[in-house]
């Protein structure tokens, strides 16, 4: 016998617990005859004890009384909360409805975002943030807008401040002051994509709203062609929308890009045979998009005889109407349980 042993047992009897037990009353019971039963541990240690030489009796036998006191309390513990858990059940009613506690979701508009993002991550586009208030510079004068031009007019934006002399400021109308801000900071190469909220001064209605969210991507670089945007637009289209997509582009104008274009991608409710969603046309707009103007690169620091590049941009809140066939963009602001739990499932 030796004295290591005995502390090993003791050490083991104070780890032992009832949490993982399935069926705890069997498991005390098991505990105690490993122990205290009469082929236990403790009686087998006892029958070795006479053998111990006289000198170490002494130590042994404290030990010993030791393990056996340890065991007995830990059954005595071990029998009290059975005990407990027995009187918990017979006092619970077990018809009583459970406590259920519903699970959060994403929003839809948060996924198809998140989405778009995955998918220009997947090809070098790095996602740049900014502010939502924006002074004039940043909004209209450096992305080329004429200063006559409408989205100037109070009817399309929520001035903050607007004196006569003074810099206005407002809430930004698209994410494209985010592109600027991105070319002012950081020499080319640059491929980004700004993703964010947007507010326009328009009545609400099913088809439009003061408020949603734009995603833009911004790519320039040496040699940047009108090819390369296509072949970008093709591959997002097939990624969001699925395979067999097809698209199209219609010349178009912005201020900040030249030539400018239009995409439109092939019905995917009718697949392009035509339907009341596409107006019997087989195609659905979803984008702007073109080659950054010059002017817009000087104005960013950037030389428009060595750089080139093209930007695009499109709502979420329209990618999610064709995607889901939401028809009512006041939908995604009401916070309408019945509206919102259809998209519990997305991740």
């Amino acid at each position: 016998m030796k004295l290591n042993n005995i502390e090993d047992f003791i050490r083991e009897i104070q780890m032992t617990s009832l949490e993982k037990a399935m069926d705890r009353a069997a498991f005390v019971e098991q505990f105690r005859i490993k122990f205290l039963g009469k082929k236990g541990i403790i009686s087998e240690l006892f029958e070795e004890f006479k053998t111990v030489p006289n000198e170490q009796k002494k130590e042994m036998g404290q030990a010993l009384n030791r393990l056996k006191t340890a065991a007995q309390a830990k059954i005595e513990e071990f029998k009290a909360s059975v005990e407990q858990m027995e009187q918990q059940s017979q006092t619970s009613d077990l018809t009583l409805p459970t406590d259920y506690s519903e699970v959060g979701s994403r929003h839809v508009l948060s996924v198809v975002m998140n989405e778009i993002i995955d998918i220009f991550s997947r090809i070098g586009f790095t996602v740049a943030e900014s502010v939502e208030i924006e002074d004039d510079w940043h909004l209209f004068s450096a992305l080329n807008f004429p200063h006559d031009h409408p989205a100037r007019d109070m009817q399309d934006t929520f001035f903050v401040e607007k004196e006569e002399g003074k810099q206005e400021v407002a809430l930004r109308t698209h994410t494209s002051s985010v592109q600027v801000r991105v070319m002012e900071n950081n020499k080319p190469p640059i491929r980004i994509i700004a993703p964010g909220r947007v507010f326009r001064n328009e009545a609400i209605s099913a088809r439009a709203h003061c408020i949603f969210h734009q995603v833009e991507a911004l790519y320039v670089d040496k040699k940047v062609t009108f090819a390369d945007l296509k072949q970008t637009l093709l591959y997002f289209a097939k990624e969001m929308f699925g395979e067999q997509t097809q698209i199209r582009l219609r010349p178009s104008y912005f201020p900040f890009t030249e030539p400018s274009a239009e995409m439109d991608i092939s019905c995917n409710i009718c697949g392009g045979k035509g339907c009341n969603i596409c107006k019997g046309t087989g195609w659905l707009e979803i984008l702007g998009c073109g080659m950054v103007d010059p002017n817009v690169l000087e104005a960013c620091g950037i030389d428009s005889k060595e750089y080139s590049g093209f930007a695009l941009g499109m709502g979420v809140e329209r990618m999610a109407m064709l995607k889901y066939q939401i028809r009512d963009l006041r939908l995604y602001f009401e916070n309408d349980l019945r509206f919102l739990r259809q998209f519990d499932a997305l991740v």
